[in-house]
């Protein structure tokens, strides 16, 4: 059963504070300017950060997936102009079950980045389907996201899936040549048609995060496509490292 995609509720970056010197009685207005003028200016952690209006046009075109598959109603999202405030990671050990999500970032610890875009596309039965996210995170965080998804994916290397009670296996490995860090993973079990693959791949300070079980080969042919059209979008929308 498909579970739906996040829906992100968005959070304003709090304005800079800006510096401003009292003026004590007597004093002169341009010593004050002079003191003003010396106070650091605190640095913007989003500087030089794509948005989520960004991400959504370098989310991949109806062109790149399979002709039966097609774009779900209620599968996009993006978090629009503005950055939310980075949440902490959750150290608890990983629920394997999340991998199963169309969603499954979250498997590292964290809910998502300071801004996103997400697209979903599904035959009409749901039976074959392919969901891209792209997130972006501040300072080095996309590093650490990546080294907690290979932590989840070495400790769920078999788990129970939550609807059929069947056992679902895991297995991942470092994929070269996309982007700056990318991670292969296979799902697969005994009462599945087929398999899944999920491939994470960064680009500087994102994560896209790619699931396909469209195909006969647990969908990975589709999956890698997909992954390397989300890096060459992500590359041309000037993501940063």
């Amino acid at each position: 059963m498909r579970i739906p995609p996040r829906f992100a509720q968005v959070i304003a970056v709090a304005a800079l504070p800006l510096a401003l010197a009292a003026c004590s009685p007597g004093s002169s207005g341009s010593s004050d300017s002079t003191a003003s003028a010396k106070q650091p200016q605190a640095k913007n952690p989003n500087a030089g950060l794509v948005t989520g209006t960004q991400l959504k046009k370098a989310l991949a075109p109806a062109s790149v997936f399979p002709s039966n598959l097609s774009a779900v109603s209620d599968g996009f999202s993006d978090s629009g102009d503005e950055f939310a405030s980075p949440a902490s990671r959750d150290t608890a050990k990983p629920d394997c079950t999340k991998f199963e999500n169309t969603t499954w970032l979250d498997v590292s610890g964290f809910k998502g980045g300071v801004s996103f875009a997400q697209g979903e596309y599904a035959n009409t039965d749901e039976t074959e389907e392919m969901v891209e996210e792209i997130d972006v995170f501040q300072g080095t965080t996309a590093d650490t996201v990546m080294r907690e998804i290979r932590a989840a994916a070495g400790s769920c290397a078999t788990f129970t899936d939550l609807n059929d009670h069947s056992k679902v296996k895991l297995s991942g490995s470092t994929t070269s040549g996309l982007g700056d860090d990318a991670y292969t993973m296979t799902m697969t079990s005994g009462h599945w048609d087929n398999g899944t693959t999920l491939v994470a791949a960064r680009v500087g300070n994102a994560v896209a995060t790619v699931t396909s079980t469209a195909g006969t080969d647990n969908g990975a042919a589709n999956a890698a496509k997909l992954a390397g059209h989300l890096v060459d979008s992500l590359k041309a929308a000037g993501a940063k490292g």
